[in-house]
């Protein structure tokens, strides 16, 4: 997992340290003039979208020195396996979405900072489809890694809530170029990003490895990564820069937060079956007793 993770961090930020020097990275680096998504130009968006294909070829090729043609089969499956049930569907394209849209949409009552960006953009369509590309592309190649190789090894020694911090944190150090550029307004620029990338990027990746956990699904996994991805571009602002961001990035992570406590408490409540009763002796059974209802007559 060391491999995979220096293997990960070096295409990320490797071309960027060696052509711009440690600077690239912090403030005024490569982002530098970007305070979201949607006020990227088309080369930053390409440069955004070039890492999550190289992510997932790292996670394939770690996959076949660990496990060969049969650990890629593997991830084959659990890519293509989409009977999990709808309510994991909704679970997967809702979450996101009806918090977003909650919070922002509520903070916008208070503050005109809060409106999204589709609204003021000229080319509304545009955005949109650079949202939906971005979304989609971010989302299947990066879960391949994150999900299919990591989660998926990680979750077979650890609970999801740890998994999901191992898995998070890292994830969310990736996109320190973007927050790093971004222009802080009057909130101190090591506040504003750190709050920008480890306020609800984590705890939203463990809500992603419980759901994983329950299906063993890629697939659902990739369905959950596309709305962030997308709604960046789509909601966020560069009236948002500064103290609103921050507040709504805190607001955002406190309640995602509170998801993880309440599946966490759920999940500890709820009775764990214990053993199946031992079958009777031949001869011994009652005559006039319940049959035994253990796996063989179900």
């Amino acid at each position: 997992m060391v491999l995979f993770y220096v293997l990960i961090f070096a295409l990320a930020f490797g071309p960027a340290l060696i052509l711009g020097g440690p600077g690239a990275l912090l403030e005024g680096g490569i982002y530098a003039g970007t305070a979201t998504a949607a006020d990227a130009s088309a080369l930053m968006v390409a440069a955004m979208l070039s890492g999550p294909p190289a992510y997932a070829l790292v996670a394939m090729l770690m996959i076949a020195l660990t496990s060969g043609r049969a650990g890629l089969r593997g991830l084959r499956s659990r890519t293509l396996r989409w009977r999990v049930g709808v309510r994991w569907y909704a679970v997967a394209l809702l979450t996101a979405p009806l918090l977003w849209l909650g919070i922002q949409g509520t903070l916008w009552l208070t503050s005109s900072a809060y409106a999204p960006a589709i609204i003021a953009a000229e080319d509304k369509a545009g955005l949109l489809v650079t949202a939906l590309v971005a979304g989609l592309i971010a989302g299947f190649f990066e879960e391949i890694a994150w999900s299919g190789f990591a989660t998926h090894e990680l979750i077979k020694r650890h609970g999801p809530v740890a998994t999901g911090l191992m898995v998070g944190l890292p994830w969310s150090l990736l996109h320190l170029p973007l927050y790093a550029g971004a222009p802080s307004g009057d909130v101190p620029w090591a506040l504003s990003v750190a709050v920008g990338l480890f306020a609800w990027l984590p705890p939203y990746r463990v809500l992603m490895v419980w759901v994983y956990a329950h299906t063993q699904s890629v697939l659902i996994a990739m369905l959950m990564h596309v709305p962030v991805s997308a709604l960046g571009f789509v909601l966020g602002s560069a009236a948002m820069a500064g103290l609103p961001d921050l507040i709504f990035n805190l607001i955002f992570g406190v309640t995602l937060w509170g998801l993880v406590a309440a599946v966490t408490a759920g999940r500890r409540s709820t009775p764990q079956p214990g053993p199946p009763a031992p079958r009777p002796l031949r001869g011994t059974e009652e005559p006039t007793g319940a049959p035994w209802s253990g796996p063989e007559s179900k």
